[in-house]
């Protein structure tokens, strides 16, 4: 499991011109899942995402988290996060979960963020086109995999 997380001023997602999802200061999540992914991993990742420490504290230094910020989150489920590019100019994404393993593996990690969390997370819509708005604050970019722990 990939993730690529972005602290934002704010964030949105659109499908078909109608706005699905929209937070003020939080964490826009971008979300890639293989067939190795487990509910271990899953649990490790949201653990990790709320513990990161990335917001500003009185002193903007960044020492709290999301849960200390009381920020919100949006997941967006994003397949080309496994993109390979290492043969041709094309990338492949074979490595990345066909719908009838990620889609439960995507279902999992949001409501385990959201325990986490302890409040509702928004999402975009798997699978579905989406446009994808953020304001990213500081700019602060965080990426975590799963397969890479120790």
């Amino acid at each position: 499991m990939k993730a690529v997380i972005q602290r934002v001023s704010n964030a949105s997602v659109t499908i078909d011109a109608n706005e699905v999802a929209s937070i003020e200061s939080g964490m826009l999540i971008l979300l890639g899942i293989v067939d190795e992914d487990t509910p271990e991993d899953i649990k490790w990742l949201s653990n990790k995402i709320v513990n990161l420490r990335i917001f500003g504290d009185t002193d903007n230094v960044m020492n709290h988290s999301i849960l200390d910020a009381n920020g919100d989150a949006i997941v967006v489920s994003q397949f080309t996060l496994h993109a390979s590019t290492k043969k041709g100019n094309r990338p492949s994404y074979i490595k990345a979960a066909k719908p009838t393993v990620a889609i439960p593996l995507y279902e999992a990690f949001i409501n385990q963020l959201e325990n986490d969390l302890g409040k509702p997370v928004q999402t975009g819509e798997f699978g579905a086109d989406m446009k994808v708005e953020l304001l990213n604050d500081g700019p602060v970019t965080i990426i975590i995999d799963t397969k890479n722990k120790i």
